[in-house]
């Protein structure tokens, strides 16, 4: 190789840490837009049963609920569990699939890519999934005349910030499974009980005191808060901390989930 030739091979520069990020969102992206419709009708769907079944046939037995009736609080506190649930089947079932039985990532790490890079791009696209879903729910809920405060316009954004944090949890419980059947215990002890007891279902003051200190342990219970305020235009110095708490929430288990898995992909 003559002295030129060594010379280009030096200029040769991995893309930039946002340019890699973007190569492992974009990825996803065109693996999920394949199959664009049998993908994205079921989040314009599901809520209108769940509104119907739940809302509609139980609220003619409920009274109000913080001034409102049983429709709007359920409706208002719909937006977000979509986004918990998406992030949190792509961070757990999807990525142990490309990690144990696609190999995906063993060919993303022998380009350009760090393990990092991967991970951040996958919570990303969980991110974005999340939105899109949250988005999905506002829309019909919005359409049947549930929410009408123009600030629900960002609700969105809320959902997005929900599926950093659970894809985040996920990858943090995938990075112990070693079987796929066991994710079937996060999904029953955690991920359910969550969504009964997050104050979407009810309002969580009619719990016993030591049950309102727990559920405030739970990440989609701040996710609840921050869109009902969005919805109903009520804002307290309060949301400022379960902000705080989500924000927290993703920048530990991201940065132990990326630690664990970084060992697992390259062993």
């Amino acid at each position: 190789m003559n002295s030129q030739a060594v010379a280009m091979v030096g200029d040769i520069r991995p893309p930039n840490f946002l340019k890699r990020l973007y190569s492992v969102w974009f990825r996803h992206v065109r693996v999920y837009t394949k199959h664009l419709f049998s993908n994205g009708f079921p989040p314009f769907v599901e809520p209108l049963f769940f509104i119907a079944g739940i809302g509609l046939g139980l609220g003619r037995y409920v009274g109000m609920i913080d001034g409102m009736s049983y429709v709007l609080f359920l409706a208002s506190g719909m937006i977000v569990p979509p986004a918990m649930f998406t992030s949190t089947f792509e961070c757990t079932f999807g990525t142990f699939i490309r990690l144990e039985f696609d190999k995906v990532y063993d060919g993303m790490v022998s380009a350009s890519l760090t393990v990092r890079d991967l991970f951040i791009g996958e919570i990303l696209f969980a991110g974005t999934k999340s939105f899109f879903f949250s988005a999905a729910v506002l829309i019909v809920v919005s359409c049947f005349g549930l929410i009408q405060s123009p600030m629900a316009i960002f609700t969105p954004l809320i959902g997005f910030l929900t599926g950093l944090m659970f894809a985040s949890l996920g990858l943090f419980v995938t990075s112990f499974v070693k079987n796929i059947n066991h994710f079937n215990f996060y999904f029953t002890g955690l991920i359910t009980p969550m969504f009964f007891f997050s104050g979407i279902v009810f309002p969580l003051d009619s719990l016993p005191l030591i049950g309102q200190w727990a559920a405030a342990l739970f990440p989609l219970k701040h996710s609840v808060d921050l869109v009902r305020a969005f919805c109903f235009n009520r804002f307290e110095p309060a949301l400022l901390l379960n902000l705080l708490y989500i924000l927290v929430f993703i920048a530990i288990f991201g940065t132990l989930a990326i630690r664990r898995l970084r060992n697992r992909v390259i062993n």
